[in-house]
């Protein structure tokens, strides 16, 4: 056995090491939780067709604004916490749906969706494209601004872009 490990303050030390990794750890997962990050694609992925689908069966049709679709389970506080927020925020902002499914009876969804752990929140623009994630309870400053940038990436992507001065436009090229 090293000699460092078996005398008393190198354990002292290992531990504080460890206690130190596992603290940095628990800092930055925490630190995520309820921040929604954008996908990982470059372009848009298609709407997911099996979540569309399992909307579709629930009666639920896609926010004119956003969708937010929570997968919760049953024994899970943070989970209420978030519906709560999502469904007060839903209630007050104009094309704003929320629906919360369960995580065990949708395992098919949850398991396509790579859920791994509840609440997940996908947030969905218009057409059903997921445009956010979150993971962890959610607090209505993050969903607001989870609103605001998808809001602003819809206006950016529907406005048609303007010539710069440095390409020609039609009424140049004709003088």
């Amino acid at each position: 056995m090293d000699p460092f490990v078996s005398s008393v303050p190198g354990r002292a030390v290992l531990l504080l090491v460890l206690l130190g990794l596992v603290s940095i750890a628990w800092w930055v997962r925490t630190r995520r939780s309820g921040t929604v990050r954008a996908p990982r694609a470059s372009a848009p992925p298609p709407p997911d067709q099996p979540l569309l689908a399992v909307l579709s069966t629930r009666g639920v049709a896609l926010g004119d604004r956003a969708t937010f679709v929570q997968l919760s389970s049953e024994v899970c506080t943070p989970c209420r916490r978030t519906a709560a927020v999502l469904s007060d925020i839903a209630a007050v902002e104009p094309g704003v749906t929320h629906v919360e499914l369960d995580a065990a009876e949708h395992m098919e969804l949850a398991r396509h969706l790579r859920v791994l752990r509840t609440p997940t929140v996908l947030l969905l623009d218009p057409a059903g494209h997921e445009s956010g994630r979150s993971s962890g309870a959610m607090s209505p400053a993050q969903a607001r601004a989870a609103l605001t940038a998808l809001s602003t990436a819809s206006d950016r992507s529907a406005r048609p872009h303007a010539p710069t001065t440095d390409q020609p436009t039609d009424e140049t090229r004709r003088s």
